[in-house]
This record gives C-alpha cells, structure tokens and sequence, in this order.
C-alpha cells in the first residue's frame, strides 16, 4: 500500500526500471544485428553527431568522455567511413559530421528498432498500447524539460 506520493513515485520508478530493462533487451536485439557492426559507445558518438556537427570537444562533453577519448572514437569511426573530420580554420579544432554511410546504419538501425518494437506493440490490446504511448510522451515530456543547471536527459537516438 502506498501511503505517501513520494512511495508512489519510489513503487513508479522501480516498475519503470523492470520496464525499462525489457525495452533495452528488445532494443539490444537490434543493436546486435549483423548489418550494425558498431558497439553502444561509437552509436552514442553517431547519434550525437547525427544531431549536426560537432567538435570534438563538445562530443567528449555530451558522451562525458575525456577529449583523447572521444578523439581516439573519432579515429575508429572515421576509420569505419562513418565520419567525417573538418579541420576549420584552427587546425587545433576539429569538426565531425556523419558520413553517406554513417546516417545509413542510423537509419538501418532504427528501423530494426521500430521492428522489434512493432512486434512486442502488436501484441498488446489497443487501450494497453495507447496507455503506454500516453506514460511515454508525458515521461518524454518530463525528462526533457532543462534542470537548475540547463541539463535535460533527452538525446536523440
């Protein structure tokens, strides 16, 4: 029984988190295809960069990586032909941006996503999946609004 909304929203998250970790297993299954041969942390580094390009400082930022770490990313993935480095006007400041190819496996990537999650949607009775959809856009919604310090936990995947 939950006495306080304080309990509630203790008795929330840990039914979001089961929830949540079912979402990543269905969404694994799509990062482990074979056609999207790129580990967790070089699709983050895409889908930042996806958002329109970046130097390699800010990408170490928002992947809160160290610089060399992010650029030692940067040289595997250009390396993989799924980006692409600019060198501006300061040599010292290199931008990224996603290849032809790059937006591609995004691209592939999601619709295996939205594959999967069709398949476990179609399953479920319409109220159930509109119900969902509703918590889900109303959580977006939530998560996305900027904290004190301008931070916010949505990212574009």
């Amino acid at each position: 029984m939950v006495d306080t909304p304080g309990e509630e929203a203790v008795e929330s998250a840990a039914a979001l988190d089961d929830a949540a970790s079912t979402l990543m297993n269905v969404w694994g299954r799509a990062h482990n295809a074979p056609d999207v041969p790129v580990p967790s942390t070089q699709l983050r580094a895409l889908f930042v960069v996806e958002r329109g390009p970046v130097n390699v400082s800010r990408l170490a930022e928002q992947l809160g990586a160290l610089v060399s770490s992010a650029s030692r990313l940067c040289d595997r993935l250009e390396a993989s032909g799924l980006l692409t480095r600019d060198s501006g006007r300061d040599r010292r400041e290199v931008t990224v941006r996603l290849s032809a190819d790059g937006q591609a496996l995004l691209d592939r990537l999601r619709l295996r996503r939205r594959e999967e999650l069709t398949r476990v949607l179609a399953s479920m009775p319409a109220p159930a999946r509109a119900a969902l959809l509703w918590g889900l856009s109303e959580f977006h919604e939530a998560a996305s609004k900027p904290d004190a310090g301008g931070d916010s936990f949505s990212l574009p995947a």
